[in-house]
């Protein structure tokens, strides 16, 4: 090398520089794709947790209604327990409903209300478990009929038995109308999330099954009467 001249400086390649761009989109590409990936699992940790809280609401309510049943055999037309099962569920029965229920106020100071549950056709050609209510003197109002509270989305089943001191076993169906049955078992299924790779909805059902022991019995008529008239 002679003095005063600048050495000689190698620069890259078009293969060199190629293979950079190559490398630097693969790591783009790594990374774009693991934070998809943690997006997604977080959705569906998301709409999971709040599947199974929407399945505890949707228990929790209707345990508290079954515990507060109440039955009047002098005014046995008010109070008729009715259970159905099938293809469409049905449970409907009068109770004292705390203040804390969910609608009260919508009823003023009428908190003896017959509570109906079934389960109906929803949005996406799946079925919801709704709840309407009304005073137990009044008929269902238009606008309680046409929007019903939903408890739950995506039900898979909807199961209601009565314990049948007789045959000394659970029965589902209840004929004894008039009565409060000793014992009520229902159980809750619902259906999968519609996220993630499964759009159907038709993944792992979550499954709940609660047994209720009612805490009151009809009220025969001679009780109902000494109790009117003061005795």
């Amino acid at each position: 090398m002679k003095p005063g001249k600048n050495p000689q400086r190698r620069a890259f390649t078009l293969i060199e520089i190629m293979i950079a761009v190559t490398i630097f989109t693969l790591v783009l590409a790594a990374i774009y794709s693991s934070w998809t990936l943690i997006l997604r699992a977080t959705k569906v940790g998301r709409e999971a947790t709040a599947q199974v809280q929407r399945q505890r609401i949707a228990v929790q309510t209707i345990e508290n209604a079954l515990l507060c049943v109440q039955s009047f055999q002098g005014s046995a037309r008010y109070y008729t327990f009715i259970v159905q099962n099938g293809n469409e569920p049905l449970l409907s029965f009068a109770a004292r409903l705390p203040d804390d229920f969910p609608r009260n106020g919508r009823f003023g100071s009428f908190n003896i209300r017959r509570v109906t549950l079934t389960v109906e056709a929803g949005p996406d050609s799946e079925k919801d478990l709704v709840l309407r209510q009304n005073p137990i003197l009044m008929d269902v109002d238009q606008d309680e009929q046409s929007y019903p509270l939903v408890l739950a989305r995506n039900v898979k089943g909807f199961i209601v038995e009565c314990w049948d001191t007789n045959a000394v076993d659970w029965s589902e169906e209840w004929e004894n109308t008039n009565q409060i049955p000793p014992m009520v078992r229902f159980t809750l299924a619902l259906g999968g999330n519609r996220s993630g790779n499964d759009s159907s909805g038709s993944g792992p059902e979550l499954i709940a099954t609660r047994v209720v022991a009612m805490p009151s019995v009809t009220v025969p008529v001679v009780v109902q009467t000494q109790g009117r008239l003061g005795g």
